[in-house]
């Protein structure tokens, strides 16, 4: 799974594609048939990778690349983000065994399943990861 390219932007809903840089930021495409792109300047927003991403675990962090492979290789049906979070926090002790429930929220395992079902679907999804950039 690439996810290299794939990024969440803090206050902006769905995942965008970095597709590259200029002197205002980086400039942004949504994921959606639209394409519409956007510059976003680092000093005003947050953004993160979603290969960067991880969840707090009891022990050490859970990686979100290791989470969507759990999915895909155990062929895990998503609950509904709009399930009871007792159903959601069950579906997650499956994904991510180890996790701390005190600080992984209902809201967090909502937007991971978010997430999942938007990257499915593209070509990145069965890609291999590129080796780590030095």
């Amino acid at each position: 799974m690439n996810l290299r390219a794939l990024v969440s932007v803090t206050g902006k809903p769905g995942l965008f594609k970095l597709v590259g840089q200029n002197k205002g930021g980086f400039i942004l495409e949504t994921l959606d048939q639209a394409k519409i792109k956007s510059v976003v300047s680092l000093s005003s927003t947050k953004m993160a990778t979603l290969e960067d991403i991880t969840i707090y675990g009891e022990e050490e962090e859970i990686r979100l690349l290791d989470i969507f492979e759990t999915i895909k290789e155990k062929g895990i049906t998503l609950p509904d983000t709009k399930s009871d979070g007792t159903v959601l926090r069950d579906f997650f002790r499956e994904v991510a065994p180890g996790h701390d429930e005190s600080r992984v929220y209902t809201s967090d395992i909502k937007k991971i399943i978010t997430w999942y079902n938007i990257i499915k679907e593209f070509p990145l999804f069965e890609e291999e990861a590129p080796a780590p950039l030095m």
